[in-house]
């Protein structure tokens, strides 16, 4: 059993989440995504690809899954690697390129040495933008969202991402109700509490955490999380009639 509530519309950290999604805040959205592992968003996902931004590719799916977790995670994992290994090779960048061949894609060399042997081989190549097999005018943008094309339907049959790729519909009274509490008294907190089982969500379902230690760390670190959104929110937020 997962962290998410059957009831995702009333769990606190959804409505937290919408809350500063329509405050604007969308680096405390992302990064309440990344620590509670509720919601994985995909426009947020295909925007990072198509800019390029390629660590944060990697840290925002880490939140959510490791390359290690299934065979649909390694494939989403290698396909970006490779994007990114092929695209410092077009711009000349070699030594970033082995340093990704090698930190990066070396996880993949067991389970396929001949593409492994293959990509090692396109650094002996002095000029990569006349192979063959990579002839295009640089245009990254292209082959970005064909990369992004076909991580879609991976991701949507990978476990790891069940329940986690739709937002639910949020009450809006529910919502008003939270705003009136936060502006009412500023000074107020949400207080988290999750009476499931708690499990690592990068995992999927997995073993229970039996020890009150480990349950009581989890749970501080995501109430610690919504404590520190909401402050931030309510600066945002205007104040509503008693």
């Amino acid at each position: 059993m997962s962290l998410i509530k059957d009831n995702r519309a009333d769990d606190p950290i959804f409505l937290i989440l919408q809350l500063c999604a329509d405050a604007n805040l969308r680096e405390t959205v992302h990064m309440l995504e990344q620590e509670s592992g509720y919601f994985f968003s995909l426009e947020y996902f295909k925007s990072l690809i198509l800019n390029g931004k390629w660590e944060e590719v990697q840290k925002y799916l880490s939140s959510f899954t490791s390359v290690k977790d299934n065979k649909y995670s390694t494939r989403i994992y290698f396909d970006i690697l490779k994007q990114k290994y092929y695209e410092a090779l077009y711009k000349n960048e070699h030594a970033v390129a082995l340093d990704i061949l090698r930190k990066d894609l070396r996880v993949f060399e067991e389970s396929n040495r001949e593409l492994y042997r293959e990509m090692t081989l396109l650094l002996t190549i002095e000029n990569f933008r006349e192979h063959k097999k990579f002839s295009f005018e640089g245009d990254f943008s292209t082959l970005r969202k064909e990369l992004i094309k076909e991580l879609r339907p991976i991701i949507e049959m990978n476990p790891v991402f069940k329940g986690r790729t739709e937002f639910p519909q949020i009450n809006k009274t529910t919502l008003n109700t939270l705003i009136k509490d936060g502006t009412d008294d500023p000074h107020c907190h949400l207080q988290l509490r999750i009476g499931l089982p708690l499990t690592d969500h990068r995992k999927g379902p997995g073993p229970e955490i039996s020890s009150s230690m480990g349950e009581q760390q989890v749970t501080g670190n995501l109430s610690s999380q919504i404590n520190k959104s909401w402050s931030q929110l309510l600066r945002y937020l205007p104040a509503t009639d008693s």
